[in-house]
């Protein structure tokens, strides 16, 4: 049943050289309608399993450990030769049922098994919802370096059953409003306004107004992927955050959320120093709303020494995403060197 009061939908969303069905709003019991389960593999992890075991009852099914920690290339090694015992072949699908850790795993391991095959996702936590299933974006982390090695490749389907959201704890809600202020930080001042007069207790208990607010963040991701797929221009804004925040995340332990949470905030301070930028506060106060953290103590040197092997960077400049006022970003190139000195005096 939609939680958003309508039928199941499906849209079809065009890109460069391949096209996404969305599904928002269905249910895993849908999927023999979708595709052939017959010849799927669904990739999830212990987390998602032990909550919802039922609902893969009858289905080949891979179950990871949970942890951003295990997407590493010993998973992947280890799924490979889970599907070689499956006997998967090039009309195998997979289905990566789950936050943004399987999500990236079985969009990688789809488009380098066999050279390739057939992929679809079914996002469990808010985070994936609205960001991390979307755009085509698969990979892994080597050591501290985050998605470092990956590919591009968009899913054959999105599925989106709300369902998994009644198990999800407080955190992994936090965790994807992250991303939510972020789509409202670049692009949407409205929806800005609109979680300024809400809260995450509003949300969590109106499952109607979560749906909407879900299907809305979903077509901004999607609008800018389908302008600019592999990152030449607009879609760099969606990393609003994410260079410092990467830098972060598997130094100090943090969740992804918290992690972005707290390079939005100092990217604010910086388009104040660059930009003139008036509305830190406001956006560090919506942070917080939310139960995300924004000023922090870390160590400059050594998260400047991980930040500059961020994807964004061009030779000695790093493509920043800055504001210029809430509801529009911009990429700016700073030099590294005055990068590590604005860093330095945050």
């Amino acid at each position: 049943m939609c939680l958003c009061g309508s039928n199941m939908t499906k849209q079809t969303f065009k890109f460069g050289q391949a096209s996404t069905d969305i599904y928002f709003a269905n249910g895993i019991s849908h999927l023999k309608e979708i595709m052939d389960v017959r010849h799927a593999i669904f990739i999830t992890d212990e987390n998602v399993f032990t909550a919802h075991q039922k609902r893969f009852r009858n289905y080949n099914t891979i179950v990871l450990k949970a942890g951003e920690q295990f997407k590493i290339q010993s998973t992947v090694d280890s799924i490979v030769e889970q599907l070689i015992a499956y006997e998967a072949d090039r009309k195998t699908i997979l289905v990566g049922v789950g936050g943004g850790v399987v999500t990236d795993l079985t969009g990688y391991i789809a488009s380098i098994y066999m050279r390739g095959i057939k992929f679809g996702f079914i996002p469990t936590t808010l985070l994936a919802l609205v960001d991390a299933s979307i755009g085509g974006k698969n990979g892994i982390d080597i050591g501290v370096y985050k998605n470092i090695v990956g590919v591009t490749k968009q899913p054959s389907f999105i599925l989106h059953d709300l369902i998994f959201l009644n198990t999800l704890p407080e955190a992994e809600w936090q965790n994807g409003f992250a991303e939510i202020i972020k789509h409202a930080c670049i692009k949407d001042a409205a929806m800005f306004k609109e979680l300024q007069g809400h809260s995450l207790k509003y949300y969590t208990s109106k499952k109607k107004e979560a749906c909407l607010l879900i299907q809305r963040n979903a077509r901004i991701k999607l609008k800018v992927v389908q302008a600019d797929e592999f990152e030449q221009t607009d879609r760099k804004l969606l990393n609003f955050g994410h260079t410092l925040g990467h830098a972060l995340e598997n130094q100090y332990e943090l969740s992804h959320g918290q992690a972005i949470s707290i390079g939005m905030t100092y990217a604010c301070e910086i388009s104040k120093q660059l930009l003139g930028f008036k509305q830190t506060e406001v956006v560090t106060q919506v942070l917080e709303q939310y139960g995300l953290p924004t000023y922090a103590d870390f160590d400059k040197k050594k998260v400047f020494e991980v930040l500059k092997m961020d994807k964004k960077r061009a030779r000695k400049e790093m493509n920043y995403i800055l504001l210029e006022k809430i509801g529009k970003g911009i990429v700016l190139p700073i030099p590294l060197d005055d990068l590590e000195n604005l860093i330095s005096h945050l």
